[in-house]
This record gives C-alpha cells, structure tokens and sequence, in this order.
C-alpha cells in the first residue's frame, strides 16, 4: 500500500486546524499540527510534509516569514490561508513563492480539493519517466527546460523553480512565437480548480523574469493588451 502524503496544518486557531484536519483526513491524508511559526519550522524538517497549509496571521514568526525560509530550502507546495483578500496580500504571498492562496472562511470542499490539484502538479517532482515518449524536453541556445524531471538549465547552471514557474515557463517555450492570454495560460497551467485572478499569472512572470534573463536569440516577452509569449529571434 502507497503512503499516505502527510499535510502540515500551520495555524494558531487550533478550532480550526483540527477542523481541517478532520476533513483532510477523511481523504486518507496524515496531517500534523503546529500552532505557531517557529514550531512549523522544526516540523517541517522532522514531519517531512508533501504539503503545507499555512496561515498568515500567526504569533511569534508569521507566515510570510516561514514560507520565506521553507522556500530557502525546498520547493515543497505551500497553500496560503489566510483572512486579508486584498490583492496586496495575494502577491506578496504569491511572490515569496507559495502556490496557492485561499481567503478565510472558506469551503472545506474547495480546500481539498485545491490541495490535490496542487499536489497532482507536484508529484510529477518525484516520478520518473516511464518511457522515451514521455519525457518533455525544450532546448534553445542556453536554455533547456525539462518537465519530466522538472528542470530548468540555464547559462550552464541549474536553477530552481517551483512547479508552477516551470510549468508556465516550459509552456510558453513549448510554442514559441505564440501569444497566449492571461486567462489562457491560468486555464493551462492552474487549471479548472484554480479560482484565482490573472495577477497569478503577471506575478510568476516577473519571478520567471528575475531568473531567466532576456537572450540574444529568445525572450519572456509581453505583449501588451493581450498576454504573454515566448518570442523567438
């Protein structure tokens, strides 16, 4: 029998973290729970979650500053929760590299049911190919994108990128020269599921931007009024 994948439940409402480990649960997950900040980082390293749920509000150390240094060290899939729905808040927790981000009180269904898409685009970290015909490979000059073992090379160097960025990065250079929507590339890259705004998009473009350079042969290019491409010269 496979393991169960393990949720670390990250909230100083212990109401509601018992809550939500109920419902997680009930879907043959193993949750743990923290309370506070600096617990969640000595968790962390000792529970070895495949995911986190982690409020924002928390004493102590607060969630910004505990996705900052889980991101430090892992790409591990960080599900923000939090009361503030204000754009401002969306992109910073977006920006400091967590993959969702869910606006309290929110459905337990809809919970779930981000947490597995959010954890079906990561599994593909750990699986390996099962055959030629499977692997995704794009290469340009300096440039190979690998989504079969979710890799990105760049000037000789391997750079580390979330899930989402590779998946939207490999995307784009997949069709070179055509232009997508924001509302297009969330449909494909974040899916159904996904009930966010096209910020999302904007947002993993500029952390897209800040690794992979503009080349002298291709670029991460706007076009303005309509969305994004993968501009081949």
């Amino acid at each position: 029998m496979a393991a169960k994948q393990k949720i670390l439940i990250v909230d100083d409402d212990n109401n509601i973290a018992e809550l939500i480990s109920l419902y997680l649960t009930k879907e043959c997950f193993e949750t743990a729970i923290v309370n506070d900040g600096e617990e969640a980082l000595a968790t962390f390293d000792t529970f070895g979650p495949n995911l986190i749920l982690l409020d924002l509000m928390l004493p102590g150390i607060d969630g910004y500053q505990v996705c900052r240094e889980i991101r430090a060290k892992s790409q591990i899939p960080i599900i923000m929760l939090s009361a503030k729905g204000e754009i401002f808040d969306k992109v910073l927790g977006l920006e400091l590299g967590a993959d969702d981000y869910m606006i309290k009180p929110f459905d337990s269904k809809e919970l779930v049911a981000r947490v597995k898409a959010v954890l079906r685009r990561y599994q593909p970290l750990k699986a390996a190919p099962a055959a030629d015909s499977n692997i995704k490979i794009v290469e340009y000059q300096d440039l190979v994108i690998n989504q079969t073992n979710y890799s990105v090379m760049y000037m000789g160097k391997t750079i580390d990128m979330p899930p989402k960025e590779l998946e939207l990065l490999y995307f784009l250079a997949a069709s070179p020269n055509q232009v997508f929507t924001r509302e297009q590339l969330l449909d494909h890259i974040w899916g159904y599921e996904y009930v966010g705004d096209t910020r999302t998009v904007d947002v993993h473009i500029k952390r897209l931007r800040e690794k992979i350079k503009d080349h002298a042969n291709w670029a991460l290019s706007t076009v303005w009024g309509i969305g994004y491409k993968f501009e081949v010269k």
